[in-house]
C-alpha cells in the first residue's frame, strides 16, 4: 500500500470484523508530525494478541495466512522518525472494552508515504458498514474537517441508511469543501 488513506482503512476493517459499534479515525496533522488513531470499542484483543501484531505471519483472519498490515504501517512510520502503539482492552476482561491504534509520522521526511483519498477511504467505510458510527476528524494545523455519522443519523432519521448513493454523494462533497477550507 503507497498511501496512509489505504492503512487507515485497513486498520478501520479491522474494527469492523471486532464488532465495534463505534468507530473514531483522527488524523493530526501539526508541526512536523501527523498523528492518526483509529479507536474502537470492537470486542478488544488480549496483551498475547497485540503482542504478535507486528509479526507477519500472525492473523486473526481465516481467509490468509499472513498479517501485513501493522508490520509495514510500523515499518513506514519508523521511516519517518515515528511510530505506532496499539492498545486494546479485551471484552472478556472489560466493559469498556475496544481496540485504539496510533501511528507518527514525521510528514516532511522523504519516506513520508502520501495520505491519499480520506474522503473515498470514508465513503468506502460508511458505504460498506452504515449501521456503524464512525467519527472522522482530520486538524490540518488547526483547522479541522469533520464528520459524525451519528449526527447525520440524528438528523436524518434512522430510516434513511448512509449508504443510499445520494446520502454518499452528499457525504463527498461536504467533506470535500471541508478540505479546500482547511487547505487554504
Amino acid at each position: 500500500m503507497d498511501e496512509l488513506s489505504l492503512y487507515v482503512l485497513d486498520i478501520t476493517m479491522n474494527s469492523v470484523r471486532a464488532g465495534a459499534t463505534e468507530i473514531e479515525i483522527t488524523l493530526l496533522e501539526e508541526g512536523e508530525w501527523l498523528d492518526f488513531s483509529v479507536t474502537d470499542n470492537g470486542c478488544g484483543m488480549k496483551k498475547e494478541q497485540v503482542d504478535k501484531l507486528t509479526n507477519p505471519f500472525f492473523t486473526t483472519r481465516k481467509t490468509r495466512k499472513v498479517g501485513l498490515g501493522i508490520p509495514f504501517l510500523t515499518m513506514l512510520a519508523e521511516m519517518t522518525g515515528g511510530g505506532v502503539t496499539i492498545t486494546s482492552k479485551h471484552e472478556s476482561e472489560y466493559t469498556d472494552h475496544g481496540t485504539t491504534t496510533a501511528a507518527r509520522f514525521g510528514r516532511h521526511h522523504i519516506d513520508f508515504v502520501p495520505i491519499g483519498d480520506m474522503v473515498e477511504t470514508v465513503k468506502t467505510l460508511i458505504q460498506g458498514s452504515p449501521e456503524i458510527n464512525f467519527t472522522y476528524r482530520h486538524i490540518i494545523d488547526g483547522r479541522e474537517v469533520y464528520l459524525s455519522c451519528k449526527e447525520l443519523k440524528e438528523v436524518l432519521g434512522e430510516d434513511i441508511p448512509l449508504n443510499e448513493p445520494e446520502i454518499l454523494m452528499w457525504i463527498d462533497g461536504n467533506l470535500r469543501e471541508q478540505y479546500e477550507e482547511a487547505e487554504k
